[in-house]
């Protein structure tokens, strides 16, 4: 059996990637600091699956804390990386904590990717990276446009990172742009 990391696991698209992973077999584990999200999810999904997922209350910010999840679990297959703050409004007035969170763990993780060579990467992206675009549809092909917010800008940033990452170092890479 295939274990998945999924960080951000006690988030809405975190919650519902891991019920939807236990059901098609993976075994699951969850890193969340729960700044802004709650355990009770972890709940909803021992009554879905049947199965207890274990969740790490790890700030991702912290490279020990983070490798120690991973030193733990060395039979990880892949990760899927949600944990990032997301509020437009609040990026736009805190843009540091925005740059500091969503980046540096990014960081942390694919530190982790490398040293315990973790072959598969799923990073959640956004669309507004696109920017504002000027035609429609938009598709992968679509150039990146100016970010309008702190927050589209750690996406941005985020995306251009594991770009260059995956040039020196032998990572199944996934960047996933989600459109409401």
């Amino acid at each position: 059996m295939h274990k998945i990391l999924v960080t951000g696991g006690c988030g809405y698209i975190g919650s519902h990637t891991i019920v939807d992973l236990i059901n098609h077999g993976f075994e699951v584990i969850s890193v969340d600091n729960n700044s802004k999200s709650t355990t009770h999810l972890l709940d909803g999904i021992e009554k879905i699956t049947g199965k207890k997922v274990k969740n790490y209350k790890v700030d991702l910010c912290n490279f020990d804390d983070t490798c120690a999840v991973f030193q733990e679990n060395r039979e990880i297959a892949g990760i899927i990386h949600f944990a990032a703050y997301k509020t437009v409004p609040e990026s736009v007035t805190r843009p540091l904590l925005y740059f500091h969170n969503n980046l540096e763990s990014l960081i942390n993780v694919l530190r982790c990717v490398k040293e315990f060579e973790i072959p598969n990467f799923v990073f959640s992206s956004s669309c507004s990276v696109y920017g504002n675009t000027k035609g429609l549809p938009v598709v992968e092909e679509t150039p990146l446009g100016e970010a309008q917010s702190p927050y589209a800008r750690t996406k941005q940033m985020g995306e251009q990172i594991i770009e260059d990452y995956s040039r020196v170092n032998e990572t199944n890479n996934i960047l996933l742009r989600y459109f409401n």
